[in-house]
């Protein structure tokens, strides 16, 4: 369960502008209401459909100025989300020491590991029914709550419980955030401002070890809890007072009522079966082991009844089986669990490394990661403008996953030996791939589906890049372990020394408190973790030419305009039209909702 310590402490209806003829007030600007509608009755003479919940469309394309009060909260909710799921890495030694919990500390970064994976797929249904500024609100409540309890805990175990109340909130954080994005920009211009939020997820991830370890070290490992409090406060009253977003009519009551609940209680229990063996293999049951098989097996078959209920039985369904269809949209999926898989193992192995052969401190090896982050941040930054302005996103994704491909062969070549030069240079390329498809594979999903698949398509994508960041922490543990495990038996250590090194690597930095001579050590790094680090590098090389390939032949193009992105701009040009233009333009649509229109070609889905 070590392996989680870095990580993780390092988320069918039919939707369509369902709105009442309205007056306009020529006095001021108007944001157009929505609402939501639980499904009628049929007649006998009527055959019976499956989509028969419809929900309301929540575009609202802003203006620039407004764009920026937008960007200002979600950034601000992105940063304390990121920085939380990676602050309690350089923390948790110190963690473990102040309640003598040993090996069952790694639960910390687990349990948030674990719920905000299984709640990520949940919020953007759930974003759709109660509405996207309500959602996110109460993902921060919840993230918010869970911290501070986690500064407060007396126990190991209030720990682990606190930690995995934040991530049932922190989960749905950055998910929900670029669906509002989605809102309130055209898809034309999605790119540049996908891009800008990935250049916050990297900075979040980039600072938070070195906050952590600061923290740890010279103040107390309570404030890595805390400290996201105050700004996540000040995101959550932006977001709730100030943020332009349509609110969703309707009582509680039918809100509650259209809830996939079997869906909802499938996800999490397949998700906690999912995960639980890949925390528990190698580490707490060995991979073979009943306990492992027999829950990994169980989630496979929950999945499975998910599958079925959500392609069958529900009428609101949080993953809607249709969308694989969509050649793109599975091409998305494959891709960012590659996506995923390369980040988490890189973020977390590379600084595991340099603690282990190098001897580094935490926070050093936290800050010699940065290269990684910022050329992350420059790449999705550059490459979201580049998309904006050519409307072609296809090629750069190719190439970020082939210079992701190189540049994790590269690094599966670093030795004690080399330079930290080169090391330097092959995670400045890993960045730079990374960052090309973070983004860009998001504007291709979106631009693939209708509207009314945009939030699933979105949060089901976050979904699939975090169980990519699971599996390559339980892969990558293996093989370290492995051989770690091979070239410590050759010198014949007893097995409470081996133990230890497997849990914490970075005590090969102080052989002597493991009665193990510099030659026993040396020998240990290069024949043992050497190895399984070169390993863990060639596996990510294979997965991202895997990801090339998939890329090439899967995401089609798609031009990133949408023939109704006119009526959706913000009302402030409705206002400017004549009483008989306003009355007509709502009747229209209205009768466009209707299905009446005498024009159809008006009604753009």
């Amino acid at each position: 369960m070590s392996r989680l310590m870095g990580v993780v402490s390092a988320q069918q209806g039919y939707l369509s502008r369902d709105m009442p003829p309205r007056e306009l007030d020529d006095s001021k600007e108007q944001s157009p209401r929505v609402s939501l509608s639980l499904p009628q009755a049929h007649s006998s003479s009527t055959p019976e459909k499956k989509e028969a919940v419809t929900l309301t469309d929540q575009t609202n394309l802003l203006p620039f100025k407004q764009i920026v009060v937008v960007f200002l909260s979600l950034s601000l909710c992105i940063v304390v989300s990121t920085l939380d799921s990676v602050i309690v890495a350089t923390a948790v030694p110190t963690i473990a020491a102040a309640f003598d919990a040993g090996s069952v500390v790694s639960w910390v970064p687990a349990a948030f590991l674990l719920t905000s994976t299984s709640f990520q797929p949940l919020y953007g249904r759930f974003s759709d029914i109660f509405g996207r500024k309500a959602a996110l609100a109460m993902s921060m409540a919840i993230f918010m709550i869970g911290n501070l309890i986690s500064g407060f805990s007396k126990s190991i175990l209030e720990l682990i419980i606190a930690r995995g109340i934040a991530g049932a909130g922190g989960g749905g954080i950055i998910g929900l955030c670029q669906i509002v994005i989605s809102d309130v920009v055209t898809l034309r211009e999605r790119g540049k401002y996908q891009g800008i939020i990935g250049v916050v997820v990297a900075l979040g991830y980039a600072i938070g070890p070195i906050i952590g370890g600061a923290l740890s070290e010279k103040v107390s490992w309570r404030w890595c809890f805390w400290i996201t409090i105050p700004v996540s406060l000040v995101a959550t009253c932006i977001v709730v007072f100030t943020l332009p977003l349509k609110q969703v009519e309707g009582s509680m009551k039918k809100k509650l009522l259209v809830i996939d609940y079997p869906g909802t209680i499938l996800s999490l229990i397949a998700c906690a079966l999912i995960l639980l063996p890949l925390i528990w293999g190698g580490v707490t049951f060995p991979w073979d082991s009943p306990e492992v098989l027999g829950t990994l097996f169980g989630g496979l078959f929950v999945i499975g009844i998910f599958c079925l209920w959500e392609w069958k039985g529900s009428t609101l369904p949080i993953v809607p089986m249709y969308i694989f269809k969509h050649s793109t949209v599975t091409g998305v999926y494959i891709t960012m669990f590659v996506n995923g898989f390369i980040f988490f193992s890189s973020i977390y192995y590379i600084p595991q490394y340099l603690q282990a052969v190098f001897g580094y401190s935490p926070v050093r090896a936290g800050v010699l990661i940065i290269p990684y982050c910022v050329s992350q941040i420059v790449s999705s930054w550059g490459s979201g403008v580049l998309v904006s302005r050519t409307g072609k996103y296809r090629m750069i994704i190719h190439t970020g996953f082939a210079v992701g491909a190189v540049s994790s062969g590269l690094i599966s070549t670093v030795t004690p030996e080399s330079p930290m030069a080169a090391l330097v240079i092959y995670m400045l390329l890993a960045g730079t791939g990374g960052g090309q498809t973070l983004q860009t594979t998001t504007v291709a999903a979106q631009a693939s589906v209708p509207r009314k698949d945009m939030s699933v398509v979105t949060a089901f994508r976050n979904f699939i890049r975090m169980m990519g960041g699971a599996f390559a922490l339980a892969v990558g543990a293996t093989i370290i372990n492995n051989t770690l495990r091979a070239s410590m038996i050759t010198l014949n250590l007893p097995s409470s020394v081996i133990t230890t090194i497997i849990d914490d690597p970075s005590k090969l930095a102080s052989p002597e408190s493991l009665g193990l001579s510099q030659d026993e050590v040396a020998f240990i790094l290069s024949s043992g973790y050497t190895h399984g680090f070169k390993i863990v590098n060639i596996v990510n090389a294979i997965c991202g030419v895997v990801a090339t390939i998939t890329s090439i032949l899967m995401i089609k193009h798609k031009e990133l305009t949408r023939g109704d992105e006119d009526q959706y701009r913000h009302s402030e040009k409705a206002t400017d039209l004549p009483r008989s233009s306003k009355d007509t333009a709502v009747q229209e649509e209205s009768h466009c909702a209707s299905g009446s229109s005498s024009d159809p070609k008006k009604c753009v889905v």
